[in-house]
């Protein structure tokens, strides 16, 4: 509808409205509204990615920008968690960290017996899923790489278990699945690294110092906002490294 009344070239059969649709809905929890899902999806969508100039000029990931807009707009929203054996309202690893000071056992983290959203509850799936998108290269690997690297080091300073960071959360969702847009990212291998590094220190200083238990979100719409940015300064080192080489030769 945004593309018609802007008459911009219609781009709904690259399948980017589906993404965004079953990557916010695996961010969220199992009881959210199916309204306010649909209405984040069109958030995400129009004003995330259309008002951006659509595909492929979209700053942030639209489905994180969804996702964004119901924290803010809709928090009641997204506060409930189902527990995985009795279907009560429960609490997530990282909020029950934040408030009592305990952890979640770590092999609890990789199989699932936790409290959490759809793409967050099961370590082993989403693993699974990424070695898929790796292998076959629809997600190159040095940003989860470069990400999980940065949150273990970062809690290892801190004096915390880098495991429990690592498997809690929507850490792993969100480095294989979200940093990992290619729009999104930066289009280098040292971009790369860097732009991944930047959300596995974003997402520690969120857990550690904000004021929200989980920072995958802030963080990777944070660095999206770095990308172009890093794109050119990248690109002048690599024009400057090639000018060197060639006065030498």
């Amino acid at each position: 509808m945004f593309q018609f009344i802007f008459r911009r070239k219609y781009t709904f059969k690259d399948g980017g409205a589906v993404t965004t649709g079953l990557l916010l809905a695996l961010s969220v929890s199992p009881s959210t509204p199916l309204y306010v899902l649909g209405i984040a999806s069109a958030v995400g969508i129009i004003i995330g990615k259309q008002v951006f100039g659509g595909f492929p000029k979209n700053l942030f990931n639209p489905a994180l920008f969804g996702r964004l807009f119901l924290v803010l707009v809709f928090p009641t929203a997204m506060s409930p968690w189902l527990s995985p054996v009795d279907m009560v309202s429960t609490t997530t690893p990282l909020r029950l960290l934040r408030e009592s000071g305990t952890t979640t056992p770590v092999l609890n983290l990789i199989l699932g017996n936790i409290g959490g959203s759809i793409g967050e509850v099961s370590a082993v799936a989403l693993l699974i899923g990424a070695a898929y998108l790796i292998y076959n290269k629809y997600a190159n690997w040095r940003i989860p790489a470069s990400c999980l690297t940065a949150v273990a080091v970062v809690s290892l300073l801190a004096g915390q278990n880098p495991l429990f960071h690592i498997f809690s959360g929507s850490l792993i969702f969100g480095a294989f699945f979200m940093a990992t847009d290619p729009v999104t990212s930066p289009k280098s291998d040292n971009g790369r690294i860097i732009f991944g590094a930047g959300v596995g220190i974003g997402i520690m200083a969120m857990r550690l110092w904000g004021w929200v238990p989980e920072g995958t979100t802030f963080a990777i719409l944070g660095m999206n906002y770095f990308v172009p940015f890093i794109n050119t300064e990248m690109a002048r080192i690599k024009a400057e490294k090639a000018k060197k080489e060639t006065v030498s030769s």
